[in-house]
């Protein structure tokens, strides 16, 4: 834990963490009392889960009855009278629905047809993600109203500050999507007011809240060092890099982070595909997947590890089955692991080629970095780079939840600085038609014409912001436009769009170079109306007109997209909050 001040905010708030993850999620709080120093707790009893064994954590998991309505939730989804009833009145299981969420450019990774579970009938990714967040907040709420007696949920209610982790790859869709559940949630209400008061972080950003005081002594007191974080997690496996300084702590990303659609579940499925080759021709009953316990002691490819796939008294020779276990060589074990060990390795080579300075320090948390096998492995392959790996032994599942409170918490030291992008951004729009250019002559049969009779190049792409460009959270990008009215009352809405390009090209000017590697990314809208206002009429050749010279103006450096509209009035520059919509 850092060394937090004592709060001295003016009324006291509460502040909770949600962690939503792919197989399990947590919650983490912290009472901001005045004069008092803030202690980071976290939610460690849910409904049936003592019937389970009990953990940090709660498992991703819903039932719903055949006309949609939530039956069970969480640790409940596993008590044997819910598995009962939902066998007899044929309830629906959901389970890894969050990886419906992905983005489009990650769905690529994930084999085409039914790799995923599929959604209930009739229920939206947004629906489920809706009521596993109103589950949650029910935990939350009677789980701090049991555990201290002198709180009043309904005194903090309206002022309770929300904090919501999602992986690396997670952008401006998948947050508007989380907003949306939120709200439909019931957690705040549909205000700009109630808005200000939900927080999304990365859980890579998250963990290095958490994992920064873990550092050792002489690792602390270098003077700068490069940090990987690698959250391997239920769906996702992400890695970020930063360059940082202690003393007091101060990060920057060095290379665009990684997400990649390796973790957990993907280890589960290779599990079954192997267990249904080892007993295929059998009777015997096919085991889902690993199960935990099992994940947990897979820790070489030396030893065998056994598996229960039926009654104690069943015995097979002819498929290594004995007590009503099966036996897996080492290798056989630890095979289901090695394309997500690889992965990691991977990403993480890739990142180095961006990365400013070595990399001397790596954190592994996350549901799976609790394996020993894949602790071992990354263990070797670290050591022989001389990179220290750490992995933090107080609830290293609970390292987002807490991490991302204590990224709220000690706002005041703002440990992260800048940002570095992960893809290129930028507008597309005509340019108008130079003779001498080779590029333009190209594209001639493409040429446009304006009622005016001036030629036009469609499909240039002016880019704002590269990718691997490091941008700090006050960093301003703007876009000037200057728009003639006849009255003021006829400046209204005009709207920017932004588009993406994830390509391979480092400066792409045209879409047609690439252009499947192009996407919308966002519209921003602007009101001129208020703008409006401050003009004074001109006259020019008899003619009445007003002009507005305005920008838009874009923040690229903060764990959200935010953007303004801008113009100068006789004050100088005033400002107003820009709405924007990610397609």
């Amino acid at each position: 834990m850092p060394n937090l001040k004592s709060y001295a905010g003016p009324t006291s708030k509460l502040v909770v963490a949600f962690d939503i993850g792919t197989t399990y999620s947590g919650i983490s709080y912290c009472f901001l009392e005045r004069g008092r120093v803030p202690e980071v707790l976290g939610v460690t009893r849910f409904p049936g889960q003592a019937a389970v064994g009990g953990d940090a954590k709660v498992p991703s998991l819903l039932y719903y009855d055949r006309t949609g309505n939530i039956k069970a939730a969480g640790a409940e989804v596993l008590t044997e009278g819910v598995l009962e009833a939902a066998l007899t009145e044929e309830w629906t299981r959901v389970e890894w629905w969050k990886l419906h969420l992905r983005p489009k450019y990650l769905a690529s990774s994930i084999n085409p047809g039914n790799d995923l579970p599929p959604l209930p009938p009739g229920k939206s990714a947004v629906d489920v993600l809706t009521d596993f967040i109103k589950y949650l907040l029910h935990c939350a709420k009677t789980y701090i109203q049991d555990h201290h007696f002198a709180f009043t949920w309904s005194t903090f209610e309206d002022s309770i500050e929300y904090i919501f982790t999602h992986p690396n790859g997670w952008e401006g869709v998948q947050q508007q999507l989380y907003r949306r559940a939120i709200e439909r949630a019931g957690l705040i209400p549909h205000t700009p007011e109630g808005r200000s008061r939900v927080h999304m972080l990365t859980d890579n950003e998250a963990a290095l809240h958490f994992c920064v005081p873990n550092l050792s002594a002489e690792i602390a007191d270098q003077a700068l060092q490069g940090v990987v974080i690698i959250d391997a997690g239920g769906g996702t496996i992400d890695l970020s890099m930063y360059s940082m300084t202690c003393n007091p702590i101060f990060c920057e990303e060095i290379a665009p982070a990684e997400c990649l659609l390796q973790g957990s579940v993907f280890v589960t499925r290779m599990a079954r595909a192997l267990l249904e080759k080892k007993l295929e021709g059998s009777e015997h009953p096919r085991p889902n997947e690993f199960r935990q316990g099992t994940k947990l002691i897979i820790e070489t490819d030396q030893d065998p590890t056994s598996l229960r796939v039926d009654r104690r008294r069943s015995n097979n020779p002819k498929y290594n089955i004995a007590f009503g276990k099966l036996k897996l060589m080492g290798a056989e074990a630890t095979g289901p692991f090695n394309d997500s060990i690889d992965a990691i390795i991977s990403a993480f080579e890739q990142q180095q080629k961006s990365a400013t300075i070595p990399i001397t320090t790596a954190f592994l948390v996350g549901g799976l970095s609790i394996n020993d096998w894949l602790w071992s492995r990354l263990q070797s392959y670290f050591k022989e780079k001389n990179i220290n790996i750490c992995r933090p032994d107080i609830h290293i599942n609970k390292a987002v939840a807490n991490g991302a409170v204590l990224s709220h918490v000690d706002r005041e030291h703002h440990m992260i600085a800048s940002r570095t992008t992960r893809a290129t951004y930028g507008i597309i729009h005509a340019v108008r038609v130079q003779a001498n250019n080779e590029e333009h002559v190209r594209r001639e049969k493409k040429w446009e014409r304006d009622p005016t009779g001036n030629r036009y190049v469609p499909g240039y792409f002016e880019s704002k912001l590269r990718k691997g460009a490091h941008v700090r959270e006050e960093m301003e990008f703007r876009e000037s436009f200057s728009l003639t009215e006849r009255n003021t009352g006829d400046f209204g809405l005009q709207t920017v769009r932004l588009v993406c390009y994830r390509g391979s090209l480092s400066d792409p000017k045209w879409v047609d170079q690439d252009q499947s590697a192009f996407s919308p990314f966002c519209t921003i809208r602007v009101d001129l109306s208020e703008a409006a206002n401050d003009l004074v009429l001109k006259k020019t050749a008899g003619r009445a007109y007003y002009q507005l010279d305005y920008d838009v103006i874009m923040l690229f450096g903060l764990t959200e997209l935010q953007a303004y509209l801008g113009w100068k009035s006789k004050d100088g520059e005033r400002r107003v909050a820009a709405t924007v919509t990610f397609d």
